[in-house]
């Protein structure tokens, strides 16, 4: 019998995108021979062992109330793989095979629980934490991927004290290098969360406020006027790329609400681009992804230049979403593999020695 503990909520701003991704991977994950541990991290940061069986109750946020939750944890004793689970008063353990992080964001996909799962000795699905901390700050990102020689859009680190002293100033510094539009972007969020495109010096200042409430260190970023692809990554020592995808945001750019609220926009699988693009943005992101030592699974994004044709590479995510609407899973089912037979793999590829 196989335990894995799934991981979900946590205290980032995408607290709520990870529940919709739990629910759809509990819901795909084959339970035949195999004990499932659905851990919950409220936004306060307290861990409770979900007592349910619908799991529609964790994206509608409703899980917290379920009367049969208990506390929960895992420990950090090398070599035990224990969850310790508080019932009626007290300890329960419960060997644990495997880790399934479904956490996006802080404390999630920033390399701080993996950390822990490291200490702990216990395998868990997706990246390490080099990878993890280095994906997740945009700035790193950008540092590691460009020893691949790939093209990024030109950029400034800016830091929160810096803005504090002297908005102006930062402003100006930030129009000395870069011409609008520019993008506004927190180093260290996902899904968008507190980014900004930005056209005047009015707007410029508001962005930066709103940047720096997410993080102390945000990027000022070249607009590239181009489509902007997916390619969804797989594997450890020998990773291969998924036939890349195209979101096509039907706004001014593909931010948190046309990602999760509203219906604008619309995915193309495979991406719009023509066979010689489609090969470029499939090896650049195997070379990304080797290149920021990840392993398990990540998404790579591009942007395709609408003049030159250009690979221009973006970010990457190291727990991309897996909503019944994500691009990650949706990649791969395209080129024949399914949802389910996605989880086996990562989860068979966590277990690699």
């Amino acid at each position: 019998m196989q335990t894995i503990c799934v991981l979900f909520g946590g205290v980032s701003p995408e607290h709520d995108i990870s529940l919709r991704s739990a629910e759809a991977v509990l819901n795909h994950m084959k339970s035949e021979n195999r004990s499932i541990l659905p851990i919950g991290i409220t936004k306060e940061g307290k861990w409770l062992l979900y007592g349910g069986s619908d799991y529609a109750e964790i994206a509608a946020n409703t899980w917290e109330l379920h009367p049969k939750n208990r506390e929960a944890f895992l420990s950090p004793v090398r070599g035990m793989g224990l969850c310790i689970v508080q019932s009626d008063g007290t300890l329960k353990t419960v060997p644990v095979d495997v880790v399934f992080p479904v956490l996006h964001g802080e404390n999630g996909e920033d390399g701080t629980i993996q950390g822990l799962f490291e200490i702990a000795g216990i395998p868990y699905v997706g990246c390490g934490v080099l990878a993890s901390a280095a994906s997740m700050d945009k700035s790193v990102t950008k540092l590691m991927a460009g020893t691949t020689g790939v093209r990024q859009a030109d950029w400034l680190v800016l830091l929160r004290h810096a803005y504090q002293q002297d908005p102006k100033a930062m402003c100006a510094g930030i129009l000395e290098k870069l011409s609008y539009p520019i993008f506004i972007k927190p180093c260290s969020t996902g899904s968008s969360v507190g980014v900004s495109k930005v056209k005047s010096e009015e707007q410029l200042q508001k962005a930066l406020e709103c940047a720096f409430r997410y993080d102390e260190k945000v990027l000022a970023e070249e607009f590239i006027h181009g489509k902007e692809i997916e390619v969804a990554v797989l594997g450890n020592q020998n990773p291969i790329a998924a036939t890349a995808g195209e979101i096509d945001a039907g706004a001014e750019f593909y931010d948190f609400e046309t990602k999760y609220v509203t219906t604008t926009s619309r995915p193309y699988i495979p991406a719009r681009i023509d066979d010689s693009a489609m090969a470029s943005v499939r090896e650049w992101a195997v070379k990304i992804y080797q290149a920021l030592s990840c392993k398990g699974l990540s998404r790579v994004d591009f942007f395709v230049t609408y003049d030159t044709n250009e690979v221009v590479f973006n970010e990457i995510n190291t727990l991309p979403g897996f909503t019944s609407i994500s691009m990650y899973p949706k990649m791969f089912a395209a080129d024949g593999v399914s949802f389910s037979d996605l989880i086996e793999r990562v989860i068979a590829l966590a277990l690699e020695d």
